[in-house]
């Protein structure tokens, strides 16, 4: 057909093209109503045309003008009968994602377009809309004729109780566009993606098992992005469990932010996950740092976390290392309480009516122990240990210009300043003072943690300010350990719900802001 195409309608025939389309194709359609089939001609027009020009070994110009087709294709979609062609508007997405990422992966065939490229329309601030977002806005304008959608019943379900209409592309258009704003990081847009399906959306079990799977693999890592990881787990555990076994590669991309929205949450992975086909080679990556938080070891946790450690730097590729950084801390801290009780903490008098108490002094030991040698204090006072070998542990950003004083006080004035040794000072810094020293423990910070993890119900007491200790109330009739340090993810769980914002399940109540369209209603 295109061999045809390029030899009886060439570019130069392109107004022959168009009249053999016109007069093939209606111009009307039939039916109630009827309705102009113009839109639908102009893009079969420009379908031939494209396959009769496009030349794929050019990517740049590929991509321009099937960017062009969708677009057209588009618009039919509004139609009334654009559900025959929304076969067609799938593929095309797909292909232009396909293409828009390739792309986006070589800078060097997009640079020009990189260098003209227009900002984004309206938007104040001058952001430049790259070409991946570009190609995610225009998929983005199909979906929502898709979603909105107002044939048929208003449930959206046929008399099997299966989407119908163009409602059948929701979540196929959906995984589409949110591939391509999770590739270029734009979570801003795929937030509206979600807004629109939790209001529109048939529930999700009426659709395939491959869409169900991507879409809440998505909607999880956009919750695990925004902080919420209880729901994360429940879209990503619901995405984990219907991924096909033999699907290794997606139920790893799943796994690693179920382990560590899990993990968050005070729950850790047993060793029959991690000997899963798709859990290769995680066992090294997360068990070390279960460990430290059970233990409470802050010195392997901050060792762990370091930006230097392979293993960070795996995390980090992720985009996980923050969240373990910042929201496991907290449970390092709750053990860390713990085995201290555990070590040193008064069991207290429940026929005196003596509460179990944790001296905060003893906490305060442990913990300054251990950061030092998280910063390495004593390592780097030892001349018998190699410079390269000396732990860094955290540090504080301005360490990097700070350099052991050497013989550049003693250097005569006027040297020149490229002989002078490390320990140099600028002129317009002699003046300041220097730091005062690794940021170690103090009673407050220890007093003010653990208040904190009072009132978040990681433990179960009060502070004593004066008396500087930790007091388990409850205690009367049960193990002061159990009642003063609940289970993390029973605590956490038992005040959170299992709505997940996005998710539209069975027998769940739309969203509010629908919009009922009365003006085609029939009396009774």
């Amino acid at each position: 057909m295109i061999s045809e195409l390029r030899q009886t309608y060439p570019v130069s025939r392109q107004e022959s093209l168009e009249r053999k389309c016109s007069e093939v194709l209606p111009a009307e359609e039939e039916g109630d109503g009827g309705g102009p089939f113009t839109n639908f001609i102009t893009f079969i027009t420009k379908y031939f045309a494209f396959i009769r020009d496009v030349d794929v070994s050019d990517l740049l110009e590929t991509h321009q003008k099937l960017k062009l087709l969708l677009g057209q294709a588009s618009t039919v979609l509004s139609a009334s009968t654009g559900l025959i062609i929304l076969p067609t508007v799938i593929s095309l997405s797909r292909t232009l994602s396909r293409l828009a990422i390739g792309l986006d992966k070589r800078p060097d065939l997009i640079v020009d377009l990189t260098s003209r490229e227009a900002t984004a329309p309206g938007d104040e601030a001058g952001e430049r809309v790259t070409l991946a977002e570009g190609s995610a806005n225009l998929i983005r304008e199909a979906f929502k004729k898709c979603a909105s959608e107002r044939s048929g019943n208003i449930s959206g379900l046929d008399g099997e109780g299966k989407p119908e209409g163009r409602r059948i592309g929701i979540y196929l258009m959906a995984n589409v566009c949110l591939k391509l704003f999770f590739h270029c990081r734009k979570l801003r847009s795929a937030e509206q993606i979600f807004a629109l399906i939790y209001q529109q959306s048939p529930p999700l079990s009426l659709y395939p098992a491959a869409q169900r799977t991507t879409f809440l693999y998505y909607l999880g890592r956009y919750h695990f992005a925004n902080n919420h990881f209880y729901r994360a787990q429940l879209a990503l555990q619901a995405a984990y469990n219907q991924c096909h076994r033999q699907a290794t590669k997606q139920r790893r991309l799943i796994l690693v932010y179920l382990i560590t929205s899990n993990m968050i949450l005070g729950r850790f992975p047993n060793s029959q996950i991690y000997q899963r086909p798709e859990a290769r080679g995680l066992r090294e990556k997360f068990e070390p740092l279960c460990s430290a938080i059970a233990k409470g070891d802050i010195a392997s946790f901050r060792e762990l976390a370091d930006i230097e450690n392979p293993s960070a730097s795996w995390f980090l590729r992720w985009r996980i290392l923050l969240q373990i950084t910042n929201r496991c801390e907290v449970l390092v801290w709750r053990s860390l309480a713990r085995r201290t009780f555990l070590l040193s903490g008064n069991l207290g008098d429940a026929a005196n009516k003596k509460a179990p108490t944790l001296d905060l002094d003893d906490v305060l030991v442990v913990a300054t122990f251990l950061e030092k040698r998280a910063l390495g204090i004593e390592a780097r006072q030892s001349t018998s240990v190699p410079k390269s070998q000396k732990p860094r542990g955290r540090e504080h950003t301005n360490s990097i210009f700070i350099f052991p004083p050497t013989q550049a006080d003693t250097l005569p004035t006027g040297e020149d300043e490229e002989e002078l040794p490390d320990g140099y000072i600028d002129a317009d810094l002699i003046d300041c003072v220097d730091p005062p020293g690794p940021d170690l423990p103090t009673m407050e910070a220890v007093e003010a943690t653990i208040a904190s993890l009072v009132n978040q119900d990681l433990l179960h007491g009060f502070v004593s300010h004066g008396q500087k200790r930790f007091a388990i109330t409850g205690a009367k009739n049960a193990s002061p350990l159990q009642i003063g340090f609940p289970n993390v993810w029973m605590t956490i769980s038992a005040k959170l719900d299992e709505e997940v914002p996005g998710w539209v399940r069975e027998g769940q109540a739309r969203g509010g802001g629908t919009v009922m369209h009365l003006s085609g209603a029939r009396p009774v």
